[in-house]
C-alpha cells in the first residue's frame, strides 16, 4: 500500500475482513439509517533500496514476508474511546454504505493534495477494494464521532508494508493514516484528541503490537504537532518514493507519560 499523508489540520482477534467482520457491521448506526433513507449511499512487495544510515529506528526489518498470528484483529469488535469531543469509535468501511461520503472527502482540495485521489467514485473505490480484498493486513475505517462519521482511518501492519523497508520495523508495528472530512472539524485540536484515542485503541486491543507508527509529510507541520500533542516521538526523516517523511512512534512503554 503506498504511504498517505496524514491530513490533521489545513492517516485482537484473527480476521481477513470476511464475511464474520460483514456480519459484524450488519448493527444499525443511526447514522446509517440516515444516509441510507437519503440514499448515500495492499501489497507488500519489497519497496525501493532506502538510504542505509545507521539509527536505531532506521534500518530495514529485513523480511517482508507475513508473519505467524493475527494480522490485525477486527476494528469492529473494539469499543468506543472517551474523548473531550465525546466516544469515538472506528467503523470497518463498507462500500455500498461508505463510497459517496468518503469519495466526496477524497475530492476535497486540502485533502486531494496528499492523498491524491480526486476524481469519480471509481478512484476511491479502487483504492478501498485493495484494502478489502486483501489478507487483512490493512482495514479502512470511518472515524465516527459521537454518532457522526467524520474521519477516514487505514489501520495497517507497518512491519508488512513497503513502508517498513524505510525504517527499523519491528514484528507487529501498526500504521495509522487518516483525514478529517469536513473543514470545520479541521485546525482546533481534534485531530491531536482522535489520534490519541486511535493509538489507545490499538494498544489496548493489539496486545502483541508494541508501537504505533506513522509517516506524515515533513512540510505538513501541523500534522507532526498533532502526533506530537498525541503521545507520539519524532523519531527520524525517511525518504520515502514520494515524500520526505516525519517517522512519528508512540510506544507502549511511554503510552502513559506522554
Amino acid at each position: 500500500m503506498r504511504p498517505r499523508e496524514e491530513s490533521v489540520a489545513v492517516p485482537s482477534t484473527d480476521s481477513d475482513l470476511g464475511p464474520s467482520s460483514e456480519s459484524t457491521l450488519e448493527r444499525q448506526l443511526p447514522w446509517e439509517s440516515a444516509m441510507l433513507s437519503a440514499g448515500e449511499g495492499r501489497e507488500t512487495g519489497q519497496a525501493p533500496a532506502p538510504d542505509r544510515a545507521s539509527g536505531p529506528d532506521r534500518a530495514p526489518w529485513p523480511d517482508r514476508a507475513p508473519a505467524e498470528g493475527p494480522l490485525l484483529g477486527d476494528p469492529a469488535d473494539w469499543p468506543p474511546a472517551d474523548t473531550s469531543a465525546g466516544p469515538f469509535a472506528l467503523v470497518p468501511v463498507r462500500l455500498d454504505r461508505d463510497l459517496a461520503r468518503i469519495a466526496r472527502w477524497m475530492n476535497d482540495p486540502a485533502v486531494a493534495a496528499f492523498w491524491e485521489l480526486a476524481g469519480p467514485p471509481e478512484t476511491t473505490a479502487a483504492h478501498l477494494r485493495t484494502q478489502l480484498d486483501g489478507d487483512g493486513r490493512s482495514v479502512p475505517c470511518l472515524g465516527v464521532l459521537a454518532g457522526v462519521p467524520m474521519s477516514y482511518w487505514e489501520i495497517y501492519r507497518a512491519d508488512l508494508d513497503p513502508v517498513g523497508s524505510y525504517y527499523r520495523a519491528r514484528p507487529q508495528d501498526t500504521g495509522v493514516h487518516l483525514l478529517i472530512g469536513g473543514a470545520g472539524d479541521r485546525g482546533r485540536g481534534l485531530g491531536t484528541a482522535l489520534l490519541r484515542a486511535t493509538a489507545d485503541l490499538v494498544l489496548d486491543h493489539r496486545p502483541g503490537c508494541g508501537r504505533v507508527v506513522a509517516e506524515p509529510d515533513l512540510r505538513n507541520t501541523p500534522s507532526v504537532a498533532a502526533f506530537l500533542g498525541a503521545g507520539f516521538r519524532y523519531a527520524d526523516e525517511i525518504e520515502l518514493p514520494d515524500k520526505r517523511a516525519a517517522l512519528m512512534i508512540r510506544d507502549r512503554a511511554h503510552r502513559h507519560l506522554l
